[in-house]
């Protein structure tokens, strides 16, 4: 292959990966959900994945049970699904529901009943992208798509044309219904992950995965 046409490559490829970056979607306080009003911009560390925050001084510790409230799917103005078929998002839900219950019955004792020492969990689903059909999975035999991926890897960022999801998390004292923490988050696999670039909800569910796991350790 000639220099010339391998530059053209890189720079159709550099220019394909500047659009992906430019329309990735970003969550907002979504205006329909209860804590909606309190969610502040976050400023720890972990502001990319978690971008908006509400939390108090909670020693969970003290918890030993959790009520998880069915998973809802957003329906305001400002959800982020795009054209997303009604099916996509339900099978998200369900995923999210099983995902999530099963990720905190190994810290919590997951019933249904709200009593002392019990935490109850809203999650909404409010949002997410399939990974873009061929594309998505070309970004990583690509050179210039690798590249870009390698570094979103390091970065903690989304890979090119990758899936993700957003939700909302409120997490209530089960006795007394008194928030005691939410936020809403953005998850999405490794950039280099490339197993999730199969399949068009792949991404997301890997996403959900990452979110329920990271939900579980703030917990602790």
């Amino acid at each position: 292959m000639s220099i010339h046409k391998s530059a053209s490559l890189l720079l159709a490829g550099a220019a394909m990966l500047t659009m992906a970056a430019c329309t990735s979607v970003q969550p907002v306080p979504y205006s329909g959900i209860a804590s909606s009003s309190q969610l502040k911009q976050n400023r720890s560390d972990d502001s990319a994945k978690v971008p908006y925050r509400y939390d108090t001084p909670v020693a969970w510790s003290q918890y030993s049970a959790v009520v998880l409230d069915p998973v809802t799917v957003y329906r305001g103005s400002d959800n982020q699904f795009g054209d997303m078929k009604d099916a996509d998002k339900v099978e998200l839900a369900d995923y999210m529901s099983k995902t999530f219950s099963e990720k905190l019955s190994k810290r919590f004792n997951v019933t249904r009943q709200a009593g002392p020492n019990t935490l109850r969990i809203n999650l909404t689903l409010t949002g997410a992208e399939k990974t873009k059909p061929v594309v998505g999975q070309f970004m990583h035999f690509d050179i210039a798509g690798n590249l870009y991926n390698g570094v979103q890897a390091v970065r903690g960022g989304q890979g090119a044309f990758s899936g993700s999801v957003s939700y909302a998390v409120e997490i209530h004292d089960g006795s007394t219904d008194r928030l005691l923490e939410a936020y809403v988050s953005k998850q999405y696999p490794n950039a280099m992950n490339l197993p999730a670039a199969f399949g068009s909800l792949s991404a997301a569910k890997t996403g959900l995965d990452k979110g329920a796991d990271a939900l579980v350790e703030r917990l602790r």
